[in-house]
């Protein structure tokens, strides 16, 4: 009865915080939970997911104490809640900082731009000679980590490579990754169309659900795939086998003609960014429909 009686208050609570709510708290709620999202996302896979599941174990059993007036348990657990925040702070870390750095890194969006018909042109090219060098790296068994960058600058990774700044070509890919060639261990990164650096370190994925049999070039190309929004394509040295990272997921063992789709789906623009159904879009027509109800 206890239970079903809070159950009820707490609907109650609700009903009439919706009714008094106007579009500024579904504003704040959608911002609230956009940055809950980024911080999950963050953390999936990794070792600090199972702290946040351990602190969500701790308040279950914080409010289960409250209901059945476990005086002793609930005065414990309310004092070690006291400085829990400090402790998420130097628990999360590693993950807060990946957060920042990322926010920091990113160029700032170009909501109503469109790219012209030459520079899409100039990219369909580049994807289509970067697809036939995984092919015939595939083919020769040659083991290749091309990275495309896209918001989010992948300026550290590029300090650690050569500088080249070069015209993108099937034949240079291929030279580049060249088992005897100086270059091959590193990744390639492309910056707007073009070879910006080769021979970059890149950072190792922390996620722990990786297969085994994944190589270093695999965890750095699902690594840059996680500290940022860039499109890593791994070809593996000892099957030959095609991979493609975006945001922490890898999908192995793809063909050529898959490779071109998941390519020019990422990095093409299909349609105006601005007419794309996103958070802004979603807060306009909030915005319009409390206005809407106003009159």
């Amino acid at each position: 009865m206890l239970l079903m009686d809070w159950s009820l208050e707490l609907l109650e609570n609700l009903r009439n915080y919706a009714w008094l709510a106007d579009w500024r708290d579904f504003v704040d709620i959608l911002i609230v939970a956009f940055l809950v999202y980024k911080l999950l996302a963050l953390i999936r896979n990794t070792t600090a997911a199972q702290v946040l599941k351990g602190i969500g174990l701790l308040l279950v059993v914080l409010g289960v104490s409250a209901l059945l007036r476990l005086k002793m348990l609930n005065f414990i657990l309310s004092n070690t809640m006291q400085v829990g925040l400090t402790a998420i702070i130097v628990l999360f870390q590693p993950e807060l900082r990946k957060m920042l750095e990322s926010a920091g890194a990113r160029r700032f969006p170009k909501l109503l731009i469109n790219r012209t018909d030459d520079e899409q042109t100039r990219i369909e090219m580049v994807l289509n000679q970067t697809v036939n060098a995984c092919s015939q790296l595939s083919k020769n068994r040659v083991g290749a980590l091309i990275v495309f960058e896209r918001e989010v600058f992948l300026s550290d990774a590029i300090k650690t490579g050569t500088p080249l700044d070069a015209q993108v070509s099937s034949m240079l890919l291929k030279n580049l990754f060249f088992p005897n060639a100086a270059l091959h261990d590193g990744a390639v990164i492309i910056r707007e169309g073009r070879i910006i650096a080769a021979g970059c370190m890149l950072p190792l994925s922390e996620n722990t659900h990786l297969s085994r049999e994944l190589g270093m070039r695999h965890r750095a190309g699902v690594g840059i795939s996680e500290h940022s929004d860039a499109v890593a394509v791994i070809v593996s040295e000892e099957s030959g086998s095609i991979s493609v990272a975006v945001g922490g997921m890898l999908k192995r063992h793809i063909n050529t003609e898959t490779l071109s789709t998941l390519l020019k789906n990422e990095l093409i623009e299909q349609e105006d960014p601005a007419a794309k159904k996103g958070i802004f879009s979603l807060l306009l027509r909030l915005i319009k429909g409390k206005n809407n109800e106003k009159k």
